[in-house]
């Protein structure tokens, strides 16, 4: 039967899930349930189908629900229960306190007794017991209720160490709570996440839920999606707690609290400064950072010259095209040629002088195609996305950190309200570094790419994706789309920006980890250019026979799309200087579009001229968070689940700085931090030792090694360094970033700190003038001044700044003083009618801030 009723968060009449039937201790009867689309618990007046054969004889509650247990049917009446407990009240057909209502562990309400699930958060009861129905309980843990203290080491190292946790006290409620609703179960499943931290937030609940569940058969289940089908199998199948995995993840905190918990205080003294950590995996990625910084600073740029000859090819009766102006019939003719050897060595050039020699020799030569290599390159699609993949993909092409990109795919994982559909998991498991994909999902998204695209964009056999990650737990799936059939169109009325933006990345990338490889028809043409006589004078033929020895030669590479493939969906985003290992697929997207000439060997060019160019090798990119995380992930460093923890700390902590074009830049205090650590703490720091860790790790989820030997001989050698550094470890003064800025208060030199939000400046006379001011920073390190002046004050400059909500405008530089500010970013450029000041329009266009004139992008600026 369907019942509808009016949800106070939707502000609307929606469809109620799971009603009851129930009557008021005056015998009113009313309905009870939850709302369909966001899970808000909806109430309806009035007798239903669902209160037929039902009777409140005498005041006594009675529920209609085929779960009621025994117990249920031992209640006292309601008039009783409010006499007994005032603020009291009864609630789907269970007396409850009224201090219930405010209720923070989530759920769906079911009777007295039944069977308890416990997950960790409450979008992810909403949705799991919206597949389980009444004759489920589901409440969530929120996240971990039990870990070391927060302010004291909490590892008891000589008894092996033994970990003393404790209840947060911000879950105590949660804890007492989940022990009333244990005590009143039957039967009570552990439901948190697929991993082992999930598993160990299991065990904590045995440990912290403890007497409530004595007597009572406890059992994990696993799933890595949020289906109906996934939950029954898991149900289905329950198990026990894997020790394994539990011991594994006890392992990795206590490892990571003996090194924080005591080279982090000794960085605080050393450094004399607040707010510095130092973590076992944190200070390899800081490393990491700071060496690419090194390098880039070390670097010394070489110049070189690449040469390039613009050829044509003749017309058909043979004859050169003489016409500068080249007429639309031989359109596509000419293309262009480097120059990649002299006689039989490799070019090279590394000076303008020599260049402008060899453009004179090469002018005179006479060109003819040696040979022609034509043929169809497949590109493979990538897999779906593990953990890293999604993080940088995301990085690329939606400009997420990674600390925003998990916040969404959690939200996706645990599940969205569809509106008559309710709430549904939208992808599977979202920390993974596998790229498995379950039969199932293979089969739909194999019917999906036939039904959509047809029988050609299907591979010969369905794709199977072997892992490249060390480590990988192959237990796992790829992340990807519950259903394909789910496209993200069709579910856009449901997301918010971010959460389409996301879930379209990754149903595009499954999709097409799916599909066809692409066709791409390549060509490939060597030129000879041959002076045209010999050392004696005499005419010099031409080359006849492939590799016959030319003065130059010259090659020219083009590739036209012949078949999208996979391509119909998606495109990989790269990062620069990527793709090393992949030559095929980094020449293909070089020549991509670039299409050759019929061309034939043995066939004359006519030369239209010589193009030489100057180059300078370039240094080593910077890090992008995309690519540090590769490098973690390459280097075997970190798991799924660190990965966006690393990268806020590193950034939190100011070791590490994000630059406006995404770029890392490591600080000052990451310099001195990283210095630090690598002179007093080689091996802690060290990649491969950090990597090897986290195979020792490994080993013990897989019960091939014991976390407490492994801990044994990570300590041992770790406190003697520890000693030594102590006491050899020097005190260290921050220096002081200096400005050409004044205090606009007391005249003082501005200095830049940092704070919650990024650098500021700061008056140097602090704490006897407190005045700061917003500093902004361009891509490449200095001040944003727009190099306008303010129109207000006829002093200062338009700088760009920061709001709090991190939105861009720009203002005087002389705030407090004056207070001119605007949103659009000002151009040097003053209006051609009024004279006053002009802001950019979209990408080509400017508008004036007084009047409403308004035209095309003609500035005065660089």
């Amino acid at each position: 039967m369907l019942l509808q009723a009016y949800c106070v968060k939707c502000k609307t009449k929606r469809e109620m899930q799971n009603p009851n039937a129930l009557f008021s201790a005056r015998g009113a009867a009313y309905s009870q349930g939850v709302c369909a689309v966001c899970g808000t618990k909806l109430t309806r007046w009035g007798a239903t189908e669902l209160h037929a054969g039902i009777k409140a004889e005498g005041g006594t509650l009675r529920v209609k629900d085929e779960g009621r247990t025994a117990a249920a049917d031992q209640l006292p009446t309601a008039a009783k229960r409010a006499r007994a407990v005032p603020k009291s009240k009864i609630e789907n057909g269970v007396l409850s306190k009224a201090k219930d209502r405010k209720s923070k562990i989530g759920g769906q309400p079911s009777a007295v007794g039944g069977r308890l699930v416990i997950v960790e958060s409450p979008a992810k009861a909403r949705t799991v017991g919206k597949f389980l129905g009444a004759a489920y309980r589901v409440r969530a843990s929120i996240g971990h209720i039990r870990d070391l203290p927060e302010r004291q080491m909490g590892v008891d190292i000589e008894r092996d160490f033994r970990p003393h946790y404790v209840i947060t006290p911000k879950k105590r409620d949660v804890v007492k709570e989940l022990k009333e609703l244990a005590g009143n179960a039957s039967e009570i499943f552990l439901a948190t996440d697929p991993d082992r931290e999930g598993e160990a937030i299991s065990w904590h609940l045995v440990a912290a839920l403890d007497n409530a569940l004595e007597g009572k058969p406890v059992q994990r289940v696993e799933f890595h999606e949020i289906t109906r089908d996934a939950i029954d199998r898991a149900f289905a199948n329950p198990r026990a707690i894997n020790q394994q995995l539990v011991d594994a993840q006890q392992a990795r905190r206590v490892l990571d609290r003996l090194v924080g918990y005591t080279i982090s205080p000794l960085l605080r003294k050393k450094i004399k400064t607040r707010n510095l950590s130092a973590g076992r995996v944190q200070s390899v990625a800081v490393r990491l950072v700071v060496e690419r910084e090194r390098e880039i600073q070390a670097f010394v740029a070489v110049e070189y010259w690449s040469i390039e000859a613009e050829l044509q090819k003749r017309t058909e009766d043979g004859r050169p095209m003489t016409d500068a102006r080249l007429p639309s019939s031989v359109v596509g003719r000419t293309f262009r040629a480097k120059l990649i050897k002299i006689g039989d060595k490799d070019f090279e050039c590394h000076a303008g002088a020599d260049a402008l020699k060899l453009k004179e020799v090469l002018e005179q030569c006479a060109y003819t195609v040696l040979d022609v290599r034509r043929k169809d390159e497949r590109r493979n699609p990538s897999p779906p996305f593990i953990t890293s993949t999604m993080q940088q993909d995301a990085s690329r092409k939606l400009g997420f950190n990674a600390k925003r990109t998990m916040a969404i795919a959690q939200q996706l994982y645990e599940g969205i309200a569809l509106g008559d559909e309710g709430s549904v998991g939208l992808i599977t498991y979202m920390r993974t570094d596998s790229t498995n994909v379950a039969e199932s999902a293979g089969k739909e998204a194999w019917a999906y790419v036939k039904q959509k695209f047809g029988e050609e964009y299907l591979p010969p056999t369905p794709r199977v994706y072997k892992k490249k990650v060390a480590g990988a737990q192959e237990a796992h799936e790829a992340i990807r789309p519950t259903s394909v059939f789910r496209e993200p169109d069709a579910l856009k009325q449901f997301l918010d920006a971010d959460q389409f933006k996301l879930y379209d990345l990754i149903w595009k990338r499954f999709v097409a980890s799916q599909m066809a490889s692409a066709v791409f028809d390549t060509t490939a043409v060597d030129i000879g250019a041959n002076r045209p006589t010999t050392d004696d004078g005499r005419p010099k033929p031409p080359s006849s026979v492939v590799g016959h020895p030319s003065d130059f030669l010259f090659r020219a590479n083009g590739s036209i799309l012949k078949f999208r493939g996979f391509l119909a969906v998606y495109k990989e985003g790269k990062d620069d200087a990527e793709n090393k290992d992949d030559e095929a697929n980094r020449v293909l997207s070089e020549v991509e579009g670039k299409i050759l000439p019929p061309l034939a060997r043995d066939e004359p060019l006519d030369l239209l001229g010589i193009f030489p160019e100057q180059h300078f090798t370039q240094p080593p990119a910077r890090y992008t968070e995309a690519t540090l995380i590769k490098a973690l992930e390459e280097k075997g460093i970190g798991r799924p689940s660190t990965y966006a923890p690393i990268l806020s700390t590193i950034q939190e902590r100011f070791y590490v700085e994000r630059l406006p074009d995404r770029k890392l830049k490591p600080t000052d205090l990451g310099f001195i931090v990283n210095d630090l650590l690598v002179k007093h703490f080689p091996n802690e720091v060290d990649i491969g030792f950090t990597a090897q860790m986290e195979t020792q790790l490994d080993k013990v989820a897989e019960g091939e090694a014991n976390w407490v030997q492994v801990l044994r001989d990570f300590y041992a050698p770790f406190k003697q360094t520890l000693d030594r550094a102590a006491s050899e470890m020097p005190e260290v003064t921050l220096p002081v970033e200096t400005t050409n800025e004044v205090c606009d208060k007391c005249g003082a030199p501005m200095i830049v700190k940092r704070g919650r939000f990024g650098k500021f400046l700061a008056c140097s006379k602090f704490p006897e003038c407190k005045n700061t001011r917003t500093l902004r920073v361009s891509a490449s390190g200095g001040s944003a001044n727009t190099g306008v002046r303010c129109p207000e004050c006829k002093q200062g400059e338009i700088v760009e700044k920061k709001s709090k909500k991190g939105r861009i405008f720009f203002s005087c530089n002389r705030y407090p003083a004056c207070k001119f500010a605007l949103w659009d970013k000002p151009v040097k450029t003053p209006c051609p009618r009024c004279g006053k000041l002009m802001t950019l329009k979209g990408k080509n266009g400017v508008k004036c801030t007084q009047c409403d004139y308004t035209g095309e992008i003609v500035l005065t600026e660089n």
